[in-house]
């Protein structure tokens, strides 16, 4: 399993980014959760195949119709315990 920790800055909270996120994620059979921080990114913590982990990160780069992505941070190192379905917090 491939675990991936990202932060999606850009026009990314209320533009249904998050249910966009989920509804990939789940399409991909990816586990793990995203949420709006306060400084206006969307954090994703996703553990999958490598091959689903690495689509959804492309997806992440384009995000949903309304959604205008600057960047993606992916960073690898994830100690987190990632189970059960893909949630918005």
């Amino acid at each position: 399993m491939k675990k991936v920790d990202l932060v999606v800055t850009g026009r990314v909270q209320g533009v249904f980014y998050r249910y966009f996120a989920k509804k990939e994620a789940n399409k991909l059979n990816i586990k793990g959760w995203c949420r709006n921080e306060k400084d206006g990114s969307v954090h994703i913590v996703a553990g999958g195949q490598e091959e689903n982990i690495d689509k959804f990160i492309e997806w992440a780069k384009q995000g949903s119709p309304l959604a205008k992505v600057e960047n993606v941070e992916v960073n690898e190192n994830i100690i987190e315990n990632i189970e059960g379905d893909f949630e918005i917090r």
